[in-house]
């Protein structure tokens, strides 16, 4: 049996909300352990969460979870960065794909992440991203044969780019929940509207 990991993108510094999302409060948790614990729940192993911006206060949210979590002292030059970092640690992890997932989409279930590794095995396609707001992006499921181009990723560069310039080898699942990412106080205030959380 194959065996697929998370990369949890979770290293930026929060400009936006002006404090950092991934200790916002979600249902009682830190926003990334939330998501952590939604990676942990899918048929994906080991889940990599790829932490920067504030490293010290941001390591306690994932305390007592069995996450492999690598520093990226790079960050700030971009999401390009977080991505090389959760990739490399893939590759160490001798990993036959991953799925690349951002700490604040909370409405990102471990069925949707799921989803993603079937409909690769059932369709043998190296790429099934996720589809919403009128884009395509994360969370996205990558075969090890695109770990060397995402390696190559700028450091102010996304996996959306990878993702339209091979068309032919990606699927495209509906993902509306994928379309509530928290950036700003808005944001957060409407997440947890649609979750339900007071």
């Amino acid at each position: 049996m194959p065996q697929f990991g998370i990369v949890l993108l979770a290293a930026g510094s929060s400009t936006r909300m002006g404090a950092p999302k991934q200790l916002l409060d979600y249902g009682g948790k830190p926003l990334l352990r939330h998501a952590a614990q939604v990676a942990l729940a899918s048929v994906c192993s080991p889940v990599i969460a790829v932490i920067g911006c504030r490293p010290s206060e941001v390591r306690p949210a994932l305390e007592g979870l069995p996450v492999l979590i690598v520093e990226n002292e790079r960050w700030a030059e971009g999401m390009g960065t977080s991505i090389h970092a959760g990739v490399a640690a893939a590759e160490r992890e001798a990993l036959d794909g991953l799925i690349l997932a951002l700490a604040d989409q909370p409405l990102v279930t471990f069925e949707i992440l799921d989803r993603l590794v079937l409909t690769h095995l059932e369709s043998d396609q190296p790429i099934v991203a996720s589809q919403y707001a009128g884009t395509v992006g994360v969370p996205v499921f990558f075969s090890r044969e695109f770990f060397p181009r995402l390696l190559s990723l700028q450091p102010d560069q996304g996996c959306k780019g990878v993702i339209l310039a091979h068309a032919g080898s990606a699927i495209r699942l509906d993902c509306p929940e994928a379309g509530m990412d928290i950036d700003t106080p808005t944001d957060y205030d409407r997440a947890r509207a649609a979750a339900s959380l007071s």
